[in-house]
């Protein structure tokens, strides 16, 4: 299927009643969020209007193009999804209550399920009808004590399988268990008293062998934590760390754990008296970003260099040569996407976002010596073959925002080529939004990027949401399938998918 033949079949699928279920997904519109004076309709934002607490399913979803044979599985998905209460709407994405959906490959087609996670504080305010407690982003006057971070934990940016137990993760707070069948909530888990109520990331990174390393920071103080490939946490501890009021997310090689601290500055003052930790976080381009590297068999053995003041959200992957490691992440100049364009999205107002590029370290450990490359390409998510985390890999995929794409918005997909420096993409037009598009390895396949690409978006004219799956050795054929959803839900931010 190219581009073409892709976009003849949504228009011919539009012009036949494409939802079939339209009374549904009517209903689940108007249930879920009427514009309100907190929100400006703006059809281009309609995930970010939000729901108000309901959860959703569709048990079979129209598919276009061919759904591959070999792909089975669960695809699990996280983000915020409820915005508002009592006439009150939060000022930042962040803050949303968590959301988590599966989309489901079966012999039977496709499903979708999305439930709210039941933190207690979404059960608390879903009953009060209220906001309770402060958001990260915005400052609200709380209504009940607040003992931990885990008092205003919304659970809403990841979710990872771990031992058949699915994790709804946040990062400044406790994960909270969930059945991977039902989505139910089971609670708020700690593998040890020592780590009760400690931030936990939302970026675990698990290596081919099922390892996995996650972390979480609070203070100057770094938080890391070893998995077992059955889930049982086998090391951690709490070290000192480069201050930052934020880190999202980190990289493992085979030999260490890489951080990036951008110089944020909390002005605890400012919380104090009353305004968001967003709004009370200073950018402090002199402190340069700190690159802190861990050796995974000795925690104590550090190194730490110095580059110039960035932001950044994400890393793609990361590995060893000798006394150097490689790695690349997406970087942005500041703080500007996260105090001033989120909070005017979240009033429906379109903003273009400062751009958000590609960048790759080479670090010398003997010289501790850094070079930096960049590209030019606006995108954000990057994603590798699962196979090849920690390890050298060819590949990174990315959606990114083609020249045709309004205000910055991510409606591609890319494969960049590390060696070659070559790209194949596929371009949806500036009717898609999409998301984070994650390797699904092909059945009985060994080799990197032999393998699906499945994401998902919101097709802004059918005001509806879709999962997409491309071939990821020829993304720019198009979308081998696309499962369109009678309804749009919010955005997520994170996922994984598990093979049946």
């Amino acid at each position: 299927m190219n581009r073409r033949h892709f976009f003849q079949l949504a228009g011919m699928s539009a012009a036949s009643g494409l939802l079939s279920s339209a009374s549904f997904a009517q209903s689940v519109q108007s249930g879920a969020a009427k514009s309100t004076p907190t929100f400006q309709a703006n059809p281009r934002m309609t995930p970010l209007r939000g729901y108000r607490g309901q959860d959703v399913a569709c048990e079979l979803v129209y598919v276009e193009g061919k759904l591959p044979s070999s792909l089975r599985g669960s695809f699990y998905r996280n983000g915020p999804g409820l915005f508002e209460r009592g006439g009150q709407r939060y000022q930042h994405w962040f803050d949303g209550d968590g959301m988590v959906q599966a989309w489901r490959f079966t012999d039977q087609g496709v499903s979708h399920q999305a439930r709210f996670v039941r933190t207690d504080k979404f059960v608390a305010e879903q009953e009060a009808g209220e906001f309770l407690v402060p958001a990260f982003g915005t400052a609200i006057k709380p209504k009940r004590p607040v003992r931990t971070s885990d008092s205003f934990n919304t659970a809403n940016t990841s979710v990872i399988k771990m031992n058949e137990r699915l994790y709804a993760l946040w990062e400044g707070g406790s994960p909270h268990a969930l059945d991977p069948h039902s989505l139910a909530t089971e609670g708020i888990v700690s593998w040890t008293p020592e780590l009760s109520g400690m931030p936990f990331s939302a970026h675990p990174k698990v290596e081919p062998d099922g390892t996995m390393w996650n972390f979480g920071t609070m203070m100057g103080k770094l938080v890391l934590c070893q998995f077992s490939p059955l889930g049982k946490l086998v090391q951690h501890r709490v070290m000192d760390a480069p201050s930052s009021a934020m880190v999202h997310d980190f990289v493992t090689s085979q030999r260490y754990l890489i951080f990036l601290f951008s110089p944020i500055h909390l002005d605890l003052k400012s919380v104090q008296a009353g305004t968001s930790m967003v709004q009370a976080m200073q950018w402090k381009p002199q402190d340069g970003t700190q690159l802190l590297v861990i050796d995974k068999s000795d925690f104590s053995k550090s190194y730490r260099m110095e580059l110039p003041a960035m932001m950044l959200f994400h890393f793609g992957n990361a590995w060893d040569e000798g006394q150097h490691i490689r790695l690349d992440f997406v970087k942005s100049k500041d703080l500007g996407n996260f105090q001033v364009s989120m909070p005017q999205m979240m009033r429906g107002i379109d903003v273009t976002n400062d751009p958000s590029t590609p960048a790759f370290l080479e670090i010398d450990l003997a010289k501790k010596r850094v070079l930096m490359t960049e590209r030019s390409e606006i995108l954000e998510f990057p994603r590798v073959d699962p196979r090849v985390v920690g390890r050298r890999n060819r590949y990174v995929f990315y959606p990114f925002a083609t020249q045709q794409s309004a205000y910055n918005a991510l409606n591609g997909v890319m494969r960049l080529d590390r060696e070659t420096g070559k790209v194949d993409r596929f371009d949806f037009g500036d009717r898609m939004r999409l998301e984070e598009h994650v390797v699904v390895p092909k059945a009985g396949s060994s080799k990197e990027g032999d393998a699906w690409m499945v994401g998902v978006g919101f097709d802004v004219q059918e005001q509806t949401s879709f999962a997409s799956i491309f071939d990821a050795q020829n993304l720019a054929a198009g979308p081998v399938a696309l499962a369109r959803l009678p309804y749009w839900t919010p955005h997520c931010f994170h996922g994984n998918f598990y093979a049946a």
